[in-house]
């Protein structure tokens, strides 16, 4: 048997070890037409559309309820290019205008769609043409009668190995058959691979070299990022080992997870949960989560055709805030544009979405809808200890601004006789650079900071964190984005205010030294990682940590500090 390895990128952590089952999804040739009876075809386009948008919607609820909720906007995205005149509506025009069958219609159409995207030259739309061709290509199966993905049928606990997988690809999977993913395509921020984390199934993708056929016996690291080709001997026993001693850890982890993570020399750190969706809250609190440092507002304005009245906020809110009791519960303001368009609110198209209007741009825009849900949370605060959170802030000139809208939602409340909530905190994300720059002068007029180091690492590094061919130096351990965490963090504690962290990083137990070391007070994360970051706060002295947090921020590079947390015995 042939041994070998083959260096990828990790892109969901763990050790995989079983047959490999090689997917190469194929559909039969297309036949262009000219078809006999184009309003029959139109028919059947129709009929195919919403058969794919209800598949769509129920793996939406599925992810939303078993995965998050984050995961699930991946589908509702879908749902809505699904729903665009612009793919379904020009499939329609080329059956009447040139006789084609639907199916040649719709892979003309998308492929059109994607190359149009692709050609932007942004990233964000490239992985947009991702989706419009994992739209079109369960459209033409639908068509054909193929049925959903072909990963369906998997009967036999495997490591997927594959070009690259598409979201729907990686949902259709049943429970518990796949083992990892291995693509030779992809990257760690494509969505399938946010779904592999999300899920807790190692990954790696971009793998150059992958000989292998169904059934051979492989292992891939989603650590180091290397796949096993007939592993064998020491190199099998060290990695069974690795695997065993990681669910071990884990489990253990998870026993402890109720417990405070108080380090050795006695200081307690909070431990919470990001959170989605109002079912998220028991099971993050069942998690071992102290509070939520995160409850993103976006799932009340997704998959919808109208904007979500203040009762309906005012009941959702209130749910999560009885669920954690006296417990902290940080719900960030409406959050859309950029990657979070929603339906309801009209956002104009614009050359990079990310650096437009959005998070409190937008909202401080739209005042009806701002307001609206100012005066839900304000009424919800009296079912519990909120905390109101403004994302994407940039200036002082907007905390001002945002204050001011929330002293009118109190105003107006306090004027019809409605009781509210008196006694809360007002913070901002410190996600763009500025912010972090100027955090000294932002601290007086705010009660907290919350880090948010996806967007605070991709806007420092001018990194598109979609695009594969930079996504690896997008990397929240660079010394610059420590450096920027130290200073939010002195400016607010200077000023006698707290800060968080809610960015993937504060969910990696590895980074846990370096963020206690800078004097982090709340860590935030998403709740399968609770025990295991606990488990590692507790390992260290915070004297201990503050030695090692300086070593990494005099680091040169993020491999450095990678290789200084990792050699760094807890002390």
């Amino acid at each position: 048997m042939k041994q070998f390895t083959a260096q990828g990128v990790a892109a969901a952590t763990g050790i995989a070890i079983g047959p490999a089952y090689v997917y190469q999804p194929s559909i039969p040739e297309i036949s262009k037409g000219p078809v006999s009876d184009a309003a029959a075809e139109r028919r059947r386009l129709i009929e195919a559309v919403k058969s794919v948008d209800s598949r769509l919607a129920q793996l939406e609820e599925t992810t939303r309820t078993q995965v998050s909720e984050e995961a699930a906007e991946v589908f509702a995205a879908h749902r809505m290019f699904l729903e665009d005149p612009a793919l379904s509506g020009r499939a329609v025009e080329l059956i009447t205008s040139d006789s084609s069958s639907a199916e040649h219609a719709v892979t003309l159409v998308t492929s059109e769609l994607a190359d149009e995207f692709a050609s932007i030259g942004d990233d964000y739309f490239a992985q947009r043409a991702v989706d419009i061709l994992d739209i079109g290509q369960q459209l033409v199966r639908e068509l054909m009668g193929l049925g959903s993905s072909g990963l369906a049928e998997i009967d036999v606990p495997s490591i997927i190995v594959a070009d690259d997988l598409t979201p729907s690809d990686t949902m259709s999977l049943p429970e518990g058959m796949a083992l990892g993913f291995c693509t030779r395509e992809g990257s760690p921020t494509s969505h399938a691979a946010i779904l592999a984390r999300a899920m807790g199934i190692p990954a790696i993708v971009g793998v150059s070299r992958i000989d292998v056929v169904s059934g051979t016996h492989i292992a891939i690291d989603g650590d180091e990022g290397v796949l096993y080709v007939n592993p064998g001997g020491e190199v099998l026993s060290k990695l069974v080992d690795r695997k065993e001693q990681l669910a071990v850890a884990l489990s253990d982890a998870a026993s402890r997870a109720g417990e405070r993570a108080v380090t050795i020399d006695g200081r307690a750190l909070e431990v919470v949960a990001n959170i989605g969706v109002p079912a998220d809250a028991e099971r993050a609190r069942s998690a071992g989560a102290e509070g939520v440092g995160l409850l993103r507002t976006e799932f009340l304005f997704i998959d919808r055709h109208a904007l979500p009245t203040e009762d309906e906020q005012y009941a959702a809110y209130s749910s999560v805030l009885e669920v954690f009791g006296d417990l902290p519960v940080v719900v960030r303001t409406i959050d859309v544009g950029g990657d979070k368009q929603v339906p309801g609110i009209e956002v104009e198209e614009e050359a990079n979405p990310f650096l437009g209007k959005r998070g409190i741009r937008l909202a401080l825009a739209e005042p009806e809808i701002f307001q609206t849900q100012l005066r839900a949370l304000l009424r919800a605060g009296l079912h519990g200890n909120l905390k109101i959170m403004f994302p994407m802030v940039a200036t002082l000139a907007e905390i001002k601004a945002a204050k001011a809208s929330l002293e009118v939602a109190a105003s107006s409340l306090d004027a019809q006789g409605v009781k509210r909530a008196e006694g809360f905190e007002v913070g901002i994300m410190i996600e763009v650079p500025s912010a972090a720059v100027i955090s000294d002068v932002l601290a007086p007029h705010v009660d907290f900071f919350s880090i948010g180091t996806n967007d605070l690492t991709q806007y420092t590094m001018a990194i598109d964190r979609t695009n594969p061919t930079v996504a690896a130096l997008a990397d929240p351990l660079h010394p610059s984005i420590l450096r920027l965490i130290a200073k939010v963090i002195e400016a607010a504690h200077e000023h006698g205010k707290w800060v968080g962290l809610c960015g993937e990083l504060a969910g990696d137990p590895l980074a846990a030294p370096a963020l206690l070391g800078l004097g982090l007070d709340e860590f935030s994360m998403n709740p399968p990682s609770i025990g295991i970051v606990k488990d590692a706060l507790r390992s260290w002295s915070a004297q201990g940590a503050r030695d090692v947090a300086e070593r990494c921020l005099g680091a040169a590079s993020s491999v450095e500090v990678r290789k200084i947390l990792a050699e760094t015995e807890p002390h």
